[in-house]
């Protein structure tokens, strides 16, 4: 049996496929089988690590992004996608995978095209509840379609559709809870903010938290994920206005947080700031409530609708990005921590929108799939 994956571009394509990778190396360790010969196509592989433990073989795949907006890159971009396809034809001839699961991105365009001239059966999964256009494009010839949001599946031939939920590395899935806040130098007593703005981070929030800071250390410690980009000028602010603060050990801050950290950081965070990607159902599996500011250019709006679905079902609070303030947020931090039923509230409902077992179900559909094919 061969299962390929593909998909690319940003974390919130490549962790999902990790997480189905390591369910489809347990379903054949479970079951005393022997294991599948797995693949993944993309333009860069994941971690050595990551590669060697789950025991899958590197396919490179070129792809032109397709943007938006106006651009002279589209048109060279055209072009790429074009030979891409051509190239990933071949590649995936070579391999022929009995079935091919897909998280999407630009970089997918070409594994999808090949595999439905091939004839090879496709799963695709989509975060978001507005989907990329690629995976609205693949849903027409995939076989199974696994979604996040149940607004999603107007995208897609409802006879394909699934409400799997969101599939979680094992290596993040439970928050460590003793001694995390002490991981990070802090006081186990006091309340602990995680701000959390992805790999590439996010400098609305970075700055406002700035800002904050002097204030904001007086009640509660923080744990700052700046994102690459910002992390030199935002670590040098926060020193700069914290100097002569005598709370000043009560913030820390990282680029990026690998997923030991990370496992500390979702147990020592007793609420979380963050933008509302697919990483809003990571901070589900945590069971923790959460100021989501939707990025307000993303695809579709998928972000400001993704928030949204989970302030109606009461396991986040929104705040808007266009009219947000030092002071709005601020008061939105004091509000969750002082109102202890909505922060019990909250707790409990957003735990309800975690699916445990969304890569095991994609995983098992593939293994079906393949068998068949």
């Amino acid at each position: 049996m061969k299962i390929g994956l593909t998909g690319g571009g940003t974390g919130g394509h490549r962790y999902p496929l990790i997480a189905v990778l390591e369910q489809l190396n347990s379903i054949f360790d479970e079951e005393n089988r022997e294991h599948a010969s797995l693949y993944y196509f993309s333009d860069k592989p994941f971690t050595d690590e990551v590669m060697k433990k789950n025991n899958i073989t590197f396919i490179p795949i070129f792809a032109g992004k397709m943007r938006v907006y106006a651009s002279f890159k589209n048109v060279f971009d055209i072009f790429k996608t074009f030979f891409g396809i051509f190239s990933a034809l071949w590649k995936v001839f070579r391999v022929y995978p009995d079935v091919i699961i897909s998280k999407g991105g630009y970089v997918s365009f070409p594994v999808l095209v090949s595999a439905w001239i091939l004839g090879i059966p496709t799963i695709i999964h989509e975060s978001d509840t507005v989907p990329g256009r690629v995976n609205i494009w693949a849903s027409k010839k995939a076989a199974r379609v696994a979604i996040n949001f149940p607004e999603a599946s107007e995208y897609f031939p409802k006879d394909k559709v699934s409400l799997t939920g969101h599939p979680i590395r094992r290596s993040i899935l439970f928050p460590v809870q003793e001694g995390a806040k002490e991981y990070f130098g802090f006081s186990p007593h006091i309340p602990t903010i995680g701000v959390w703005g992805g790999s590439q981070g996010a400098q609305t929030i970075n700055t406002l938290l700035v800002e904050l800071l002097p204030e904001l250390v007086e009640k509660f410690q923080i744990i700052h994920q700046t994102g690459e980009v910002t992390y030199e000028q935002t670590t040098r602010d926060a020193a700069i206005l914290l100097k002569e603060n005598k709370n000043k050990g009560r913030y820390v801050s990282f680029a990026n947080l690998d997923d030991e950290q990370l496992k500390y950081f979702a147990g020592a965070a007793d609420i979380i700031i963050s933008r509302s990607g697919s990483s809003v159902f990571e901070i589900a599996a945590w069971g923790k409530p959460s100021i989501l500011i939707p990025y307000p250019i993303a695809h579709g709006d998928h972000q400001r609708k993704n928030a949204y679905y989970f302030a109606r079902e009461g396991a986040a609070t929104v705040l808007e990005e266009e009219n947000l303030t030092a002071s709005i947020l601020k008061n939105e931090i004091e509000a969750l921590f002082t109102n202890k039923e909505l922060y019990a509230l909250m707790s409990k409902k957003v735990k309800t929108l975690h699916n445990p077992d969304a890569a095991k179900i994609i995983a098992t559909e593939a293994i079906s799939l393949a068998q068949n094919h």
